[in-house]
């Protein structure tokens, strides 16, 4: 039986740490569209036209109004169960950025967060994701490799 060859929608995010604050705090928005709640920023690559590296850059200007500078990929992440609205993988990057978000686009608002204030029950899969970003910030250790049961 062939299998159908369909891939999941790519989409890049960026833990964006902002420099010119005292202890490098993180930037989170809050979600203007299901699924609600708090989230790290970023959105869908555009197919065809820019790199997932751009995307990611491109979806942190739009949602905080920050330019930002990517300074490492912190992984992949892939899991079918991570986004409830359909199969997506992203990549998730570190960032960072000087100055004073502002929400926009599909965040209806942002937030400054110390590394060790990020709160629990955040959008899609970023707890999971903050928690590696916690670990990499203080060994400079990315992302495990994980393994999803078939």
């Amino acid at each position: 039986m062939a299998r159908e060859l369909t891939t999941p929608f790519l989409a890049a995010d960026v833990i964006i740490e902002l420099i010119d604050h005292p202890g490098r705090p993180i930037v989170l928005i809050d979600r203007l569209n299901p699924p609600y709640g708090l989230a790290i920023p970023g959105g869908f690559v555009d197919r065809g036209v820019e790199s997932v590296e751009r995307a990611a850059v491109r979806e942190a200007l739009e949602e905080t109004c920050l330019e930002v500078r990517l300074i490492a990929l912190l992984g992949i992440y892939s899991n079918p169960a991570r986004d409830s609205r359909l199969h997506t993988a992203t990549a998730i990057y570190v960032g960072e950025a000087h100055g004073t978000p502002r929400a926009a686009d599909d965040a209806k608002g942002v937030h400054v967060v110390p590394v060790e204030a990020i709160p629990g029950d955040l959008a899609f899969d970023h707890d999971l994701v903050l928690d590696d970003y916690r670990v990499f910030r203080a060994t400079g250790r990315v992302a495990p490799l994980r393994e999803i049961p078939a």
